[in-house]
């Protein structure tokens, strides 16, 4: 039976959830990987996105037990408006070959439809079950990915904080930004839509410090982590010239996941891409010291985040792909 979940879903419906979630990840990642937790399960099914509206759907069981479930995120945005993000479709593995990913793709497809939305993309794990489903859906990979492992304790002893050069420090918080420095991360982050982003048709979005400070309380009210490292020109009223940023999902994670990093065109070709992402390094140790990993993807063809990362000791964990399909 196909049932939308409620708004908030109930602890029931969060647990069957995060059962369908966890059994599935053992089966269809590496060991490496750490299972999602419970809280932060329950972090992103009942708390919505401040990017737009979420859909979840289970296929339940007589018994209660979830055979599969499925989210996505209808983006609210001007600019976006045409199309969303499938946040999850996943099976059980005991449910999988009798139709269950089928019906759950059909149900979001006419949610998608019926909101006139015209595509749809999803990140994926390559060479697996999931890129033959999706493939067999018409989708095809737009921005080729790599999941990349950075060992924080390693990278503490063999790579030192670089010095900055005159006029540049440092600076690195936990949560929302600082009232100085919101509108000056946020013309940052507008810098983001120069990243690749292949033939996707989901446009970068644009911030302001509302923005900034709405998705730092996201992921804390969703039981999450948000540290931020910056660099800020002093000769400039502490603006920011580079920043990157690692969220953990609950607090006891042992992985982090890295989000942005961006360096302003301005400022480009100093090492500063180095610098920020070592110095959030030491902040993170210092604050979440059992933290061992931090895992990141980046696009194949952005050559100088491959590079400022294999400067900092990360290795490149498996394979993963930006996908999309029109509608």
């Amino acid at each position: 039976m196909l049932i939308t979940l409620g708004s908030p879903p109930s602890d029931t419906e969060t647990d069957a959830w995060h059962a369908v979630v966890t059994a599935a990840h053992v089966l269809d990642l590496p060991a490496s990987v750490p299972e999602p937790g419970a809280a932060a399960t329950a972090g992103r099914l009942r708390v919505p996105s401040v990017a737009g509206r979420n859909v979840h759907l289970a296929v339940a069981a007589p018994d209660g037990s979830y055979a599969g479930v499925a989210s996505v995120l209808l983006f609210s945005g001007e600019s976006n408006r045409h199309t969303a993000f499938l946040d999850a479709l996943v099976v059980h593995p005991r449910a999988r070959r009798h139709g269950v990913g089928a019906e759950l793709w059909a149900a979001i497809r006419a949610e998608l439809i019926a909101d006139g939305r015209t595509s749809v993309s999803t990140v994926l794990e390559t060479g697996g079950a999931g890129e033959a489903f999706a493939d067999g859906l018409g989708f095809t990979q737009v921005l080729p990915l790599g999941w990349y492992v950075q060992r924080v304790p390693q990278a503490l002893d063999e790579i030192p904080l670089p010095s900055l050069p005159e006029g540049l420090r440092y600076a690195g918080w936990s949560g929302v930004v600082p009232d100085e420095l919101a509108d000056t991360l946020a013309r940052a982050h507008d810098a983001m839509d120069e990243a690749p982003r292949g033939d996707l048709d989901e446009r970068a979005p644009r911030w302001d410090a509302e923005r900034v400070r709405a998705v730092a309380r996201l992921i804390e009210d969703r039981g999450g982590v948000l540290l931020t490292s910056a660099v800020l020109d002093t000769t400039d009223g502490d603006s920011v010239a580079a920043y990157t940023e690692v969220v953990l999902r609950d607090p006891s994670d042992t992985r982090a996941l890295q989000n942005d990093t961006l360096v302003v065109r301005a400022y480009r070709g100093r090492g500063l891409g180095h610098a920020v992402k070592r110095h959030l390094l030491g902040a993170l140790h210092a604050s979440h010291p059992g933290v061992r990993e931090i895992s990141t993807t980046v696009a194949h063809d952005n050559a100088s985040m491959l590079a400022v990362n294999e400067g900092l000791g990360y290795r490149r964990e498996r394979p993963a792909g930006i996908f999309q399909v029109k509608l």
